[in-house]
């Protein structure tokens, strides 16, 4: 059994992704130094930023450079929250996007969805 896991989102500008998070999620960093922002978002689980130049120096050519696919989500941040709609709002007024608004979803989940400064998907959840 893992003690940790740590899920990284590679990012343009470290500093305005921490500033964001940093508000948006209500915490200071665990971490903060060139190449690297950790946010403890729950006991055993962390929230890695990445600058994009820096996984593009660690991996070279063996991956397509992140800023290739500027824009294009292909992962999720799945947060469960007590209040979906005010992170949503607050995700909008740190420059991010909304997607969509607050809603019961199929799979029972009360679910609001937005894009953070980098068009990564966060979804702010609520279980019933």
């Amino acid at each position: 059994m893992y003690k940790e896991a740590m899920f990284i989102i590679y990012v343009k500008d470290q500093e305005k992704s921490k500033k964001f998070y940093e508000s948006l999620l209500k915490l200071s960093p665990r971490l903060h130094v060139p190449g690297m922002t950790e946010f403890q978002v729950s006991e055993t689980t962390v929230l890695g930023l990445m600058p994009e130049e820096g996984i593009a120096r660690i991996l070279g050519s063996k991956i397509t450079h992140p800023k290739e696919s500027n824009g294009a989500s292909r992962c999720e941040l799945y947060l469960y929250v007590d209040n979906p709609d005010e992170y949503l709002d607050r995700l909008v007024e740190l420059g991010g996007k909304e997607v969509s608004k607050g809603e019961i979803r199929n799979w029972g989940d009360y679910v609001s969805y937005g894009l953070d400064l980098d068009g990564h998907v966060v979804a702010f959840a609520k279980r019933d």
